[in-house]
């Protein structure tokens, strides 16, 4: 049974929601130490002052803006303590939205909310009525001293909450001059439908079951084989012949026939075994952690309504 990381209760109008916050994700990244490469140790990371060459002990490390290079502004731990946010144990609702209004570039991390001793029935209350009406609830928190912007949602069972990015944090796409560029291209009717037919064709309900993280199941396989033991061949890359770019209708037209072809022109079952062959691991390959990959990649809100799916993607 994982620990809570976070009590409190949600502020619901004049109704308090006593809950439990716990992370929704657990992240597979393989992660490598530094070694010495003559000695195998690993290497130890020490805060040096470049001016004496000497350690600095951790109570003399201060905090330090940089307002230029080489410039710095000192701030003291009491001045921050100063301005932090009031410490508070509730998430605080301030607006109900459509969730299709919450574009996905503003979620940051997905978190479950679970419900607190008392608090079933109340808990039980909000999560039916934000389904029933198709609504987020907008919050803020203060988590570990730092004021958050989050969403609350259904999520199959339980309530969903994600933390945000504010406004300001969001960079919008119009300052990268290639997609201004782009926006100038004019394209033709011929090509826009044929694109739209290539799209259909590739359309389907998506299953996170579907996708794995192959390149991580291929380091650990890497590391298994180096910690049993065995000799690893590196091949180079291929040489890739310059090939002369087909014009963007023939390009378009020779996928939607490739689609087409890989589907068996619609043969019963072609989309089905397509999405079972991509279930089924690579034939002898060990893959460590595999288990715990698949239990992980289980997407709790897949199972719901297609406006519940679409916050899911962050």
């Amino acid at each position: 049974m994982p620990r809570a990381m976070w009590t409190g209760t949600i502020g619901f109008g004049m109704v308090t929601v006593p809950v439990k916050l716990y992370s929704a994700v657990d992240r597979k990244t393989v992660r490598f130490h530094q070694l010495s490469g003559k000695s195998g140790v690993r290497v130890a990371q020490r805060r040096v002052d470049p001016s004496s060459g000497e350690e600095v002990p951790y109570e003399d490390v201060v905090k330090g803006y940089e307002l230029a290079p080489d410039r710095y502004v000192v701030i003291e731990p009491g001045e921050l303590e100063a301005l932090e946010p009031k410490k508070t144990r509730t998430i605080e609702i301030e607006e109900f939205v459509d969730l299709s209004q919450i574009d996905p570039v503003y979620y940051d991390h997905p978190y479950y909310l679970a419900p607190g001793a008392g608090g079933a029935k109340p808990y039980r209350l909000l999560l039916e009525a934000m389904r029933e009406t198709n609504k987020v609830a907008i919050a803020r928190v203060v988590i570990r001293s730092k004021e958050q912007l989050v969403a609350v949602r259904p999520m199959g069972e339980a309530l969903g909450m994600a933390t945000m990015l504010f406004a300001d944090e969001v960079l919008p796409p119009e300052r990268l001059d290639e997609v201004a560029e782009a926006s100038e291209v004019k394209t033709t009717k011929r090509e826009l439908n044929v694109a739209k037919q290539l799209v259909q064709s590739l359309a389907g309900d998506f299953d996170p079951d579907e996708f794995r993280d192959t390149y991580r199941e291929e380091v650990l396989e890497l590391i298994e084989r180096k910690a049993q033991g065995k000799a690893i061949a590196v091949q180079p890359p291929p040489e890739e012949l310059a090939q002369p770019a087909p014009d963007l209708m023939s390009a378009l037209k020779a996928s939607l026939e490739a689609v087409r072809a890989r589907e068996g022109a619609g043969a019963p079952g072609a989309a089905k075994a397509r999405k079972a062959a991509a279930k089924k691991p690579p034939a002898g390959k060990p893959t460590p952690g595999r288990a715990n990959t698949k239990a992980a990649a289980k997407n709790p809100a897949a199972k719901k309504p297609a406006g519940s799916r679409a916050a899911a993607k962050r």
